[in-house]
């Protein structure tokens, strides 16, 4: 299988030897299947696929951001186009946080600030008939960071992932978009560097409350690589 990175960002250059950028977190955390390789394009610099080599895709990733989906950036407005391309086309897409709004901000869902808060260290949510092995109707948790949300859904979109914080933080269209607020990508100390970063934008209580979090649950990020893996190869 080859899976298509669509990068929308830089990890500070002082946490990439720790780190690494954000298409290694998601090679890191998917090659598991030593069958999977792996293409990156810099959308944030302006570098897309070609048609030949959608083709050649079996499915896409969209990673995370620092920006806003409704920052007025050109390649924000670029990437928009490149999604309805790929919806189109019945393409498989996998969003995670920014690439989760930006893909329903694409096909035609609302994105904006939540008066919620900052969303920090390890979520809990509620999964509902998400349509992946062993997701059931049960828990899911995972490492988060952001604030702005999806507020409305795209046209034909079905929520599957929620809680009181984020109401549609995951959902689906047809049998080829998959969305996630949360990071599956990350570990807990990537969630750490960034709330002491951001601390004083995040706000002391929430911060206290993100790092309670990151030692009261466990990060399940290898539990929805399964379910990344089985979708983009389905």
């Amino acid at each position: 299988m080859h899976i298509g990175i669509l990068k929308t960002d830089a990890v500070r250059p002082e946490w990439v030897p720790d780190f690494g950028e954000y298409p290694d977190m998601f090679i890191r955390l998917l090659q598991a299947d030593p069958s999977v390789s792996f293409s990156v394009w810099d959308v944030e610099e302006g570098c897309h696929p070609s048609e030949t080599e959608i083709d050649s895709i079996d499915g896409f990733i969209i990673t995370g951001s620092k920006s806003s989906v409704y920052d007025d950036k050109q390649w924000i407005r670029d990437l928009e186009a490149l999604i309805q391309k790929l919806h189109a086309k019945r393409k498989k897409m996998v969003g995670i946080c920014f690439g989760h709004q930006i893909i329903a901000k694409a096909l035609g869902g609302e994105v904006s600030k939540s008066d919620k808060g900052w969303g920090v260290g390890i979520h809990t949510y509620d999964l509902d008939n998400a349509p992946f092995a062993g997701a059931d109707d049960g828990q899911l948790k995972l490492v988060v960071s952001h604030q702005d949300q999806v507020h409305e859904l795209p046209p034909g979109a079905r929520n599957v992932v929620s809680n009181a914080h984020c109401e549609n933080a995951g959902f689906v269209i047809g049998d080829h978009i998959f969305t996630l607020q949360g990071h599956p990508e990350f570990i807990d100390e990537y969630s750490e560097v960034i709330m002491a970063l951001r601390y004083d934008m995040i706000g002391a209580d929430r911060v206290a409350e993100g790092r309670a979090s990151l030692q009261q649950h466990d990060h399940e990020g290898d539990r929805v690589a399964s379910w990344m893996l089985s979708f983009l190869a389905s």
